[in-house]
């Protein structure tokens, strides 16, 4: 049976992540126009909020200050602040003391779950199938699948929307040689994203592989160090990047993690975007120099009473093939880029530390796909206001989130951009500006060719925020 709900809401977001979470923190924020408020609900097929639970390492920090919550940059005095979470859980005088600006992970995740649990509108456990575009009511159509405890369909439903947020997030990467490795069930080849769930296994590897040189695999290989008797750590932490490098964190350096970064990056032209963002790989790939401190600061406390521990770190390395050896090892195969020689490397366990690419679109969209403008890549073409570029006919926005890497740069990802990028699609949204912007975030003035700011016209009259006759 379908349910279907005939009243159009202003905005659905697909997807609760961090960004989704925090357009849904401050739309609820917006004060009422009349009778009305801005009507959103939003949609995710978990059970409830989860942020990188595989990766919720004891005493892994984030790499942004607590300052990049979910409204804070948007709007300090929101009840949604992390400050306020402290508050709510009489934490506040104790973390003042702790002197923290960079806040654990699983604190962080604790903090969003806390927003989620008391925020309306948040549907989870509720599958999103498929959009469409209804030109008889102008509105799109949002089909969604409601799943059981056991992530089993229980019901069907349809919602009506004005505008959409999509914020599916990305998907855990695995290198093409190594897909059917992380698929067969006799070697642990597991990528960073599962990782404690499946730490005690991989402890009880003799010999354990890291691939990839950004955060995540340094704090797993730092924490399986940790765990592994001196003299017997048998660890190797491969990267194909040329260094186990510094993420750059110099006050300058962070500017590209700045609005005005980010409408620079934007009006630049496709083909140079797209050269820009690989060679940018230090601000959105590199280890925070205190890993690297404490990384190495482990490995030296092992050679106090003599000897090396027995472990390899080797960049500037790519997987050519792999392979099992019976049943119990992998075989990689092995090229140094720079000294142009080859080798095999024979382990027991893999942790693949490889990012996360953008999940594809092409199912939940296909309704869509017509009317959907696309860049030389094949890519969404998407507006300086987080807007997807749509064919005329189609009245209602659909606005991207953790989507536009290809458009806006590197801060896409980014915690500390995501109350300010909610904050500039509701302002677009609504056309009230609830959210008054600064014209001017960084020192650093890019490029030498000035475009001139301006603050958002609205974006449609779709919303219901003005009285009714």
């Amino acid at each position: 049976m379908t349910a279907q709900h005939d009243a159009p809401h202003d905005l659905v977001g697909i997807g609760i992540g961090p960004f989704n979470l925090s357009l849904a923190a401050l739309s609820h924020g917006l004060p009422a126009q009349g009778a009305d408020r801005l009507a959103t609900a939003f949609y995710d097929q978990r059970r409830d909020f989860r942020w990188h639970p595989g990766l919720l390492i004891d005493g892994a920090t984030l790499q942004v200050p607590f300052l990049a919550d979910l409204v804070t940059l948007a709007d300090p005095a929101s009840p949604w602040t992390f400050l306020n979470y402290l508050k709510h859980k009489e934490r506040l005088f104790p973390f003042y003391f702790a002197e923290r600006f960079h806040i654990q992970r699983a604190e962080y995740d604790a903090y969003c779950r806390w927003v989620a649990g008391r925020l309306p509108g948040l549907h989870f456990g509720h599958q999103v199938d498929a959009v469409r575009w209804n030109p008889e009511r102008d509105l799109f159509e949002v089909d969604y699948t409601q799943l059981d405890p056991d992530g089993e369909a229980e019901a069907l439903g349809r919602t009506y929307t004005r505008n959409l947020a999509l914020g599916i997030g990305t998907a855990p990467y695995v290198p093409e040689p190594l897909r059917p490795l992380a698929e067969a069930p006799t070697v642990p080849v597991i990528h960073s994203a599962d990782y404690l769930d499946n730490r005690a296994r991989i402890l009880g590897a003799e010999h354990v592989t890291v691939i990839g040189s950004g955060q995540s695999g340094a704090e797993v290989f730092l924490d399986l160090l940790r765990a592994r008797p001196a003299g017997r750590e048998r660890l190797t932490w491969l990267a194909r990047t040329p260094s186990f490098a510094p993420m750059e964190y110099s006050k300058l350096g962070l500017e590209h993690f700045t609005p005005d970064y980010t409408r620079y990056f934007h009006s630049l032209p496709e083909p140079v975007r797209d050269r820009l963002v690989p060679a940018q790989w230090q601000l959105h790939k590199g280890i925070d120099s205190a890993t690297i401190a404490a990384i190495h600061e482990e490995l030296y406390r092992r050679t106090l009473h003599g000897g090396w521990p027995d472990t390899v770190l080797t960049p500037g390395v790519t997987v050519r093939t792999a392979g099992r050896v019976a049943t119990t090892k992998v075989e990689l195969h092995l090229e140094h880029t720079q000294q142009g020689s080859r080798s095999r490397l024979t382990t027991d366990a893999v942790v693949l530390a490889t990012g996360y690419k953008e999940r594809p679109l092409t199912r939940l969209f296909a309704g869509l796909d017509p009317y959907m403008r696309k860049d030389s890549s094949g890519r969404p073409r998407i507006d300086d206001r987080y807007r997807m570029i749509l064919d005329p006919s189609v009245s209602g926005t659909v606005f991207v989130q953790n989507g536009e890497r290809h458009t806006h740069g590197v801060g896409t990802p980014d915690l500390g951009l995501a109350a300010w990028r909610s904050a500039a699609i509701l302002n677009t949204l609504t056309g009230k500006d609830p959210y008054p912007q600064p014209d001017r975030t960084a020192f650093t003035t890019f490029g030498l060719e000035q475009r001139e700011h301006t603050r958002p016209r609205p974006a449609v009259d779709l919303l219901p925020l003005v009285d009714h006759p």
